[in-house]
Order: structure tokens, then sequence, then C-alpha cells
């Protein structure tokens, strides 16, 4: 498979200034579905805002820690969402700092009505990768705003990827979480997931002029408007890729993803199964497909005019 950025290779650990006031951090997470690993964010000259502290990992909180130089604290640890390669980390470093963790809410924070009922009768499976010990000191709602003295952060509640998901505005650049990323398009996954929010979420920050994205893997996004009108069709081809293939006749996740996934790695195909299944839930939705029988991750889904 091709390196979608050969030339994003920061050293682990290591802060790299992106801009005045702004650093970056790689956890030593890689894999292939955190790239190179998890960004973490270092914002600020005296007050400083840990952004995505990472997987819990030590030698990744002693990086962080070693950040902090003379005159400056940690002041905020904000979470754009309860994964396990962006939220863990957060405790530790609270307990070492005395600094609140802040985010949106628990893992299942946010989820729709329907997505609640799914989840309740263990009809979707997924979790994969959750946090369910995540809890913050301090809820974060849509439209907040963070300030840190020498910065200024606007909460934008952006679920899609996940329910509780965030994105922190710091004037025309944005921390977009894996929402946006540049190196790959976002898993997924229900409950945890929804297809409905990821587009509308996108679609919302298609409403503002960027600058730059810096994003939760992979090297900044330097291109935000034509990234998101990408993202935004890419899903719309999945989904014509979906209703095609249903055209044919009812199917389920893994037969779908056999056919539309032609050439992706056989290690990534239950990724595929996942975002296949945020697709037809939206399409559920929408009266585009129905589900033979209760709606489920094991389902057969056929066109809505069967």
């Amino acid at each position: 498979m091709q390196d979608p950025q050969p030339d994003f290779r920061p050293q682990t650990g290591v802060p790299e200034e992106l801009s005045p006031g702004l650093r970056r951090i790689l956890a030593p997470n890689p894999s292939p579905m955190t790239y190179r690993g998890t960004n973490s964010y270092v914002l600020g000259h005296e007050n400083l805002a840990v952004i995505d502290p990472g997987p819990l990992d030590m030698d990744h909180l002693d990086a962080l820690l070693a950040a902090v130089g003379p005159g400056q604290s940690i002041s905020h640890i904000l979470v754009t969402h309860a994964h396990i390669d962006h939220s863990p980390l957060a405790r530790p470093l609270a307990e070492k700092t005395g600094a609140p963790i802040m985010a949106f809410g628990a893992a299942d924070a946010g989820r729709s009505v329907l997505m609640q009922r799914l989840a309740a009768q263990g009809a979707l499976e997924g979790g994969e990768g959750v946090d369910d010990a995540f809890a913050p000191d301090v809820y974060l709602s849509d439209g907040d705003s963070i300030d840190g003295g020498s910065w200024r952060l606007e909460v934008i509640h952006t679920p899609g990827h996940m329910a509780n998901h965030i994105s922190f505005a710091w004037g025309d650049v944005l921390f977009s979480g894996d929402l946006v990323m540049g190196w790959a398009s976002s898993l997924v996954s229900p409950p945890d997931g929804d297809l409905g929010a990821f587009m509308h979420s996108l679609r919302r920050l298609q409403g503002r002029d960027w600058a730059c994205f810096h994003a939760g893997h992979g090297a900044p996004v330097q291109n935000p408007s034509d990234r998101l009108a990408a993202l935004l069709a890419h899903r719309l081809g999945r989904e014509s890729s979906i209703l095609e293939a249903l055209s044919d006749g009812p199917a389920d996740t893994a037969s779908l993803a056999q056919t539309i996934y032609v050439d992706t790695p056989a290690a990534l195909l239950p990724a595929a199964e996942r975002n296949i299944l945020a697709h037809l839930i939206d399409l559920t939705e929408r009266n585009r497909v129905k589900p033979i029988g209760a709606l489920s991750a094991r389902a057969q889904f056929g066109c809505q005019s069967e």
C-alpha cells in the first residue's frame, strides 16, 4: 500500500514547532489506524494547553512534561474524543500537573436516540478502540470559549467519527482530531460513529474559511476547503457504490466490503465493513435501503423499492 504522506516523519517524543506558540509531539503508537502515531499538540507560551495527550504510554507522558519550559505550566488538558489513542494519558497528565481534563463528555456522550437504542440492544457490535473509562473534569459544549491568556480556543462539536468528538478553533486554524485528516478518511463505526452526523460536521466546517487543520494523525491539512470537499465526495461515492451493489439484490456488510473495497488489504476489511454499516444505517434513516429483519451489524439490506 502506497505511503500517503512519505515526507511526514517526525521524531517520536520530540517537540516540533509548527507556528509561534504551537508545538506537536508525536506519540509512539504507529499502526494501520493511527499512521505514524497520535499527534499531541502543546499550545501557548505560559499557560499551556495539551490537546489530545494520547495513549497510555509513560514515555509519551515524560515527553509532554519535558516540553514545559521555565515559566510555563500545563493549565488545560483538552481531548477531542474518547478513543484509546487520544484520551487515556489525560488522567496521568492531570495527576502530574493539576490541570483539568476538558472534553465533550464520556465515551457515549452525544449519541443519537437511534444509536443509543441500537447500542442498548447490542445490535451493532463495534466499540473498537473506545476508552470506556474516560471521564472529563470539565464538560464542554458547542460554542464554548477556552481562554489561556496567550491563546483562545472555540469549541465546535463535530460528531461523526465519534459522538463525543469536538474540534478546537484557534482563529482560522482548527485542531480537527480524527474528523478530518490528510493521510486517510476517518473510520465511522456505529454506534459511536454516525455517518449522518459525520457528513453534517464536514458541511458545517465548510461554512468557514480555514487556513489549516492540525489533525489527530498525519501532516497538517494545508488546503482545508479542498480536503473537506474531497471527503464529502468520497463518502457520496461510497454511498453510490453501496446502492449500485444492492441493486443486484440484498447483501450484508461483509459481502459489500468484498465487492466495493477491492484494493483494500485484508487486514483493513473489518474497518471497511464498519464504514459500510454506517452508510447502511444512514441510508435506512433516509428510506433509501431497509434491513431484512431487525437492523443489526449482521443483517442483510436491500433497496427500499424491493
